[in-house]
């Protein structure tokens, strides 16, 4: 009996410990409204500091462009779904690239970059941010977007949460792809050359779907592009549009770039000398799988999108403007607390032990009428239309884009924050509002920048 008092006493001390480690964890959901938060003006006194460069140019846009493979030379874990606990890809089916673009106007010099990735991730940001010399484009004027291929390379990911969706962390990895990063604005800076800029718009809604709430939601079905023409006859194109590069499912592990790259080698082997994609605002959007497989599923998707975007239906808006402008701020938030339930939370620090923490931030460039929005996050296509009317009313043409090199989860429409649903719950890490207020932002980006 004395035996069992103390093993009795012992696990209850233990429980009593358990507990109280559970409480230093978990909270409840803080749903203060977003303009009453500290986070909120400080944004505003960010964005409100900002001084428009009003200099403009002082000779003709010109641009250049060029391409760098970063396909390994062996199989890394392959970034995307989490159920493949970053297992490693076996064939590769199509290579993937970095493109660079870069842009310059006499006055400002500008960067674009694409990369065949999941995302754009902080820590190869990290490592180019060391790699920039002082002759180079300073970060603050290179904008990065990624196609947001679930088929493509990993191991740059850090904390728990990477041994999911980018498998175990590899510095070599991280280090060849921000040089691959720097290769491709260095060898794009050097082709520059004068270029008419064309903005067109397309409407595809045959290729998207709501894949959060299906029909009871909206869609963001326009594909949006800057194509650019040298005086030489040489053409280049950057498109975006917000279905998922999802084609290919979980069991395909092999490497590619989904639809995006069918997409862009159609557009290069026939109206194009170069052409970039930037996944649009994917939240909450999903491509039409339609075909016998996988593959015959993503030139479905690719053969879809490329239609709308060569048809003639296409509005197209050639700028009068050389104008060249550069973006770059800091983008306070809540403290990140990711739901277990719909009202118990994880508190911040033990999600930054378990994800790491990386700087945030919002990046804009505006290119002539055309004005292109990074997000850090899987931005969401409901919340872009009302953000499209805004910036055609002060004269811009708008694409948002996601994947900007942070990374804060997804964004999606506030009327669904309290469903139990993968983006709204298990990829919702910054509480509520969050819609709203980066709607908000974007519109602060365009009033400052038209």
């Amino acid at each position: 009996m004395k035996v069992l008092r103390i093993l009795l006493k012992i696990i209850g001390i233990f429980l009593l410990l358990l507990v109280l480690a559970i409480a230093t964890m978990i909270t409840t959901m803080d749903d203060t409204p977003y303009r009453e938060m500290a986070y909120y003006k400080e944004w505003k006194t960010l964005i409100g500091d900002v001084k428009a460069d009003t200099t403009g140019a002082s000779s003709a846009l010109q641009a250049g462009w060029a391409k760098v493979n970063i396909t390994p030379i062996s199989p890394t874990p392959t970034a995307g779904y989490g159920n493949r606990r970053g297992r490693p890809y076996t064939a590769v089916h199509d290579s993937v690239y970095v493109r660079a673009m870069v842009i310059d106007n006499g006055h400002t010099k500008a960067a674009i970059i694409a990369a065949d990735l999941l995302i754009i991730p902080p820590t190869v940001i990290q490592s180019l941010k060391e790699k920039l010399k002082p002759g180079d484009i300073p970060f603050e004027q290179i904008y990065f977007g990624a196609t947001h291929s679930h088929n493509s390379v990993g191991g740059w990911g850090t904390g728990i949460s990477s041994l999911f969706f980018s498998g175990k962390y590899d510095p070599a990895i991280v280090e060849n792809l921000a040089n691959a990063f720097h290769k491709a604005i260095t060898d794009a800076q050097k082709k520059v050359e004068p270029v008419q800029l064309t903005y067109m718009e397309s409407l595809d809604s045959v290729d998207i779907r709501n894949r959060l709430v299906g029909e009871e939601g909206g869609i963001d079905p326009e594909i949006r592009s800057a194509a650019f023409v040298t005086q030489s006859g040489q053409k280049a194109i950057l498109s975006s549009f917000a279905a998922h590069s999802t084609v290919l499912n979980s069991k395909n592990i092999v490497l590619s770039r989904d639809y995006p790259g069918a997409l862009v080698d159609s557009l290069e082997k026939g109206r194009y000398n170069f052409a970039m994609y930037m996944a649009g605002a994917v939240g909450s959007m999903g491509p039409i799988e339609q075909g016998t497989d996988d593959f015959d599923e993503v030139k479905n998707q690719a053969f879809g999108v490329q239609n709308a975007l060569l048809s003639p239906n296409t509005v197209k808006e050639d700028s009068k403007s050389a104008l060249v402008e550069t973006l770059t701020l800091p983008l306070p938030l809540r403290e990140p607390t990711p739901r277990l339930t719909m009202r118990i939370v994880l508190r911040p620090w033990a999600f930054k032990k378990a994800f790491g923490e990386y700087p945030v931030y919002v990046k804009a460039l505006r290119v002539g009428n055309i004005l292109m929005v990074g997000m850090p996050c899987d931005f969401s296509g409901e919340l872009t239309g009302p953000l499209d009317a805004y910036a055609k009313s002060r004269g811009l043409n708008l694409m948002v884009t996601s994947f900007n090199g942070g990374y804060i989860g997804y964004i999606t429409h506030d009327k669904y924050f309290d469903r139990d649903l993968y983006e709204t719950k298990t990829m919702s890490w910054y509480g509520p509002y969050n819609g709203a207020y980066l709607q908000e932002v974007i519109k602060d980006i365009i009033d400052k920048l038209s």
